[in-house]
């Protein structure tokens, strides 16, 4: 008896711990998969990010787990790491760089759920099968940020009505680069406007770039580039040496110095992303939820005190339409 009732003691003390363990649940883990670093992104961003988590019911170091790999604004590292956060096993993807950072996440795997923050359409990209129902393993929000590069351009010549000549800041790399200058040519073509295009794709070409801009344009469009946000501080500061009215498509650079900006809100768009990767945690299909479309809400931002420094009177019109003006 007392020999049936040890072994009976030791069976149960075998199987305890595995039955602990089994009922000890895993922390899900999101894979943030960024274009620039932290400090390029900035805190205001990640902080909306975990606020989206937040408001799914997912905290960072509580029941979530938010594993960052950053490309230092290098495209090319895009894929490697994509693939690094699918061999980590992560329960979702958020591609947080721009359709760059999004086509890298597909093309990784199609089965972990991805959550993109793309910048233009994402449909002609092959990334989902429709905006309103996916139909994939891709979901997320759509800004359209390089679909307005012609409304830019209107809005820089109200600023700048004088000049028949603007230069188009492009990065040669990114894929759509092409297009996305041709579309710019042919709005330039629309207002009378020459067009001259200066090209960047590292750090080095950035000065002589704007140099050239200079030297041959009375002001300036920075194309919409995941990889010339991560360098605003730089390109703002760029612009303010050269004496050099410049248009934008984020807030982030007007609030760092910069003249204009014509965009949808990132912080918005980064708090919608953290969002949808917690319903996706709670079990929701992204083949089935429809992308948050933000083309509908784009915003002109003016710094009136950048625009005095360079000597703009902005008209009444614009300051009266802005969504902010900048003291």
């Amino acid at each position: 008896m007392r020999r049936r009732d040890l072994l009976t003691g030791s069976l149960a003390a075998a199987v305890w711990p595995l039955t602990t363990s089994a009922q000890q649940a895993r922390t899900p883990v999101v894979g943030f998969l960024g274009l620039g670093s932290p400090t390029t992104v900035g805190p205001a961003l990640l902080a909306a990010f975990h606020r989206g988590l937040a408001d799914a019911g997912y905290t960072d170091g509580r029941n979530v787990a938010v594993d960052y790999v950053w490309a230092e604004g290098l495209y090319d590292r895009l894929p490697t790491l994509a693939a690094e956060l699918v061999r980590r096993r992560v329960d979702v993807i958020v591609a947080a760089g721009g359709t760059t950072a999004a086509l890298a996440a597909k093309g990784a795997t199609t089965s972990i759920p991805i959550v993109i923050l793309a910048g233009s359409d994402p449909v002609q990209w092959g990334l989902v099968a429709s905006v309103s129902r996916p139909g994939g393993n891709v979901t997320g929000v759509v800004q359209l940020v390089v679909e307005v590069e012609a409304k830019r351009l209107e809005l820089l010549r109200e600023l700048v009505p004088s000049t028949p000549t603007v230069a188009l800041l492009a990065n040669p790399k990114r894929p759509g680069s092409e297009r996305q200058q041709k579309d710019v040519e042919a709005a330039a073509r629309a207002l009378g406007l020459a067009l001259l295009v200066v090209e960047a794709d590292d750090d080095d070409d950035l000065a002589p770039a704007f140099e050239a801009a200079r030297a041959g344009a009375g002001a300036l469009i920075v194309s919409a580039d995941p990889f010339f946000f991560a360098r605003r501080d730089r390109i703002v500061a760029l612009a303010e040496h050269h004496s050099l009215p410049t248009m934008y498509f984020f807030r982030e650079f007007v609030a760092a110095g910069g003249l204009v900006s014509y965009g949808s809100n990132l912080g918005n768009a980064y708090h919608h992303i953290g969002v949808y990767a917690g319903k996706i945690l709670k079990g929701l299909n992204p083949a089935e939820m429809p992308m948050v479309q933000q083309s509908d809400k784009l915003e002109l931002i003016i710094n009136l005190k950048t625009a005095r420094v360079l000597g703009i009177q902005v008209p009444a019109t614009l300051q009266t339409s802005a969504d902010e003006v900048i003291e």
